[in-house]
């Protein structure tokens, strides 16, 4: 206990002696410590509202989405879900209600002009029962009707930004805009919305009939969106659909589905897996900073080693052991990472804070899963980085020391 804390006393006086230097030092790693709690902080807060806006879908939905089975997914793809499946999916029992989802499969945002002004959005065509998925409020207008869709009327419901962006002001009801090259009326407005699924982009809304219309069967993506009526089990639910619809798709018994079905609760975990792989890469990212400060360490653990060869070899002469040296060093470099990671702790909590108000869907929260996880690297690095110079000095021979210039 009596060398630890001697060799924190020296450590301590030797960081004070060279302030700028250790200063300095410590910078690096207080960068790649921040970088670290940063990346963990807005990335945990960015899977938090995301788990939260999964879990606002309820636990009785089921999507069903097209794929292409065996095909190089950058490639177009013929469509795979039909509108006989719209009505194949209604009619079975224990399916409360459906809605369709088209979408075009080639252009995923399409321009939207109103005078001189244009803004991008996904254009969706849905019905009236999508209301019964999307809980967003509107500010202004009314959502989409039955007769919307079955007179293929062309009037759509609109995104709050999208709406600012083309400058409709406080009277967007009744406005019309260009819609891939047809005039549609505008007949409700979404209130804000601060989920994270708008960086997909906004949404504009239009009847189903008119969306076909619009862009022809060849370049339409159709995916359905269903609820389980009450006391039915979504899984048996989701394995009745899987069958059916093989069926209807003429899939053979050794042939990969040209479909996908999911739960609400197999989204919620593909989502926390993605997010935890995202995390994982980014941090492994900003780690290289870390590195950098760590070989900051081994460089100036050297320098110190060498302008100390004199004062190595008088505590050598005077009865220090190789172990002592040793430990004194490397607490040299421990302290110093500490120091940075107690600076990089501030530093990235600021960062992300700053962060939070430039995004407020994302809930900025530093856990101390994040803190312990820095400050345990750190250290890990002064250990790593600075072992070479403790055992460089360790290593000395007294009477090479004392004479040294």
């Amino acid at each position: 206990m009596f060398i630890l804390i001697e060799s924190a006393r020296s450590a301590g006086e030797a960081i004070v002696g060279h302030a700028m230097r250790s200063i300095l030092t410590a910078f690096g790693i207080a960068i790649g410590v921040a970088s670290i709690v940063a990346v963990i902080t807005v990335m945990e807060g960015a899977e938090n509202t995301l788990n939260a806006e999964v879990g606002g879908l309820g636990g009785n939905g089921l999507t069903i989405q097209a794929t292409a089975a065996d095909s190089n997914p950058l490639l177009y793809q013929t469509p795979t879900l039909a509108q006989e499946d719209l009505a194949l999916v209604a009619s079975i029992d224990g399916i409360a209600s459906v809605t369709p989802g088209l979408t075009s499969a080639t252009r995923p945002l399409v321009e939207l002009n109103y005078g001189t002004a244009t803004a991008l959005a996904r254009v969706i065509g849905t019905t009236h029962s999508h209301q019964d998925f999307d809980t967003a409020a509107l500010a202004h207008g009314r959502f989409l009707s039955v007769a919307d869709d079955q007179r293929r009327r062309r009037v759509c419901v609109l995104s709050a930004p999208t709406a600012k962006s083309l400058g409709f002001g406080d009277e967007p009801i009744g406005k019309h805009v260009m819609l891939a090259g047809e005039w549609f009326r505008v007949i409700g407005v979404l209130e804000a919305s601060d989920s994270l699924m708008s960086v997909l982009g906004q949404p504009a809304y239009v009847p189903h009939n008119t969306m076909q219309t619009l862009f022809g069967a060849e370049d339409s993506q159709l995916n359905l969106m269903a609820t389980v009526a009450e006391g039915t089990d979504v899984e048996a639910m989701r394995g009745r659909l899987e069958s059916v619809l093989r069926r209807a798709h003429n899939i053979g018994p050794d042939d990969q589905d040209d479909f996908v079905i999911q739960t609400d609760a197999t989204i919620a975990e593909l989502t926390g897996q993605v997010a935890g792989i995202v995390t994982a890469v980014a941090v492994a990212i900003v780690s290289i900073s870390l590195l950098v400060g760590g070989v900051g360490i081994m460089n100036i653990m050297l320098v110190s080693v060498t302008e100390r060869t004199r004062e190595i070899g008088i505590l050598k002469a005077l009865g220090a052991t190789r172990r002592q040296i040793l430990l004194q060093f490397l607490t040299e470099a421990i302290a110093l990472c500490l120091l940075g990671a107690v600076a990089g702790l501030l530093l990235g909590h600021i960062i992300a804070l700053v962060f939070g108000a430039f995004a407020p869907t994302v809930e900025v929260n530093v856990s101390l899963v994040a803190a312990l996880a820095a400050v345990a690297f750190s250290t890990a690095v002064g250990i790593v980085f600075g072992i070479l110079p403790a055992y460089r000095a360790a290593d000395l021979r007294p009477i090479d020391a004392l004479r040294y210039e």
